[in-house]
């Protein structure tokens, strides 16, 4: 799976989510055929993220707040680890609307205005 997000800064935004979820750039182009852009995520991983930019159009808005990347961190020393290099890699910590998330885990914001939950436990459904 991947999951893409037009952004306004591709160096920027890919270096701030492969120092804050500890993510290997995959690959990355610039001006092809207009577009910039970065895959991030880990080399024999199911899922990538890619962070494009569209040379003609407008820049990108901010996402949607109820716009969640979602990690489930099992172990709590993991998901501390994992807070504690989220806000060294500049994520901020944001209150979520949602008392589910406010619950069980912590939301961040990219430089951007992109959110990121860090699930503190696995997904149990």
């Amino acid at each position: 799976m991947r999951v893409a997000r037009a952004c306004r800064d591709v160096d920027a935004l890919g270096a701030q989510y492969t120092e804050g979820l500890g993510f290997e750039v995959l690959s990355s182009w610039r001006d092809h055929e207009g577009f910039d852009g970065v895959i991030l995520g880990h080399p024999h991983g199911p899922y990538h993220l890619e962070f494009i930019r569209d040379h003609q159009a407008p820049p990108a808005p901010a996402p949607h707040e109820e716009q969640l990347l979602v990690f489930y961190l099992h172990e709590e020393a993991d998901w501390q680890r994992r807070c504690d290099t989220m806000l060294a890699a500049g994520f901020e910590v944001v209150h979520n609307t949602n008392p589910f998330w406010e619950r069980n885990g912590r939301t961040f914001m990219d430089r951007e205005g992109g959110r990121v939950v860090l699930n503190r436990g696995p997904w149990t459904r």
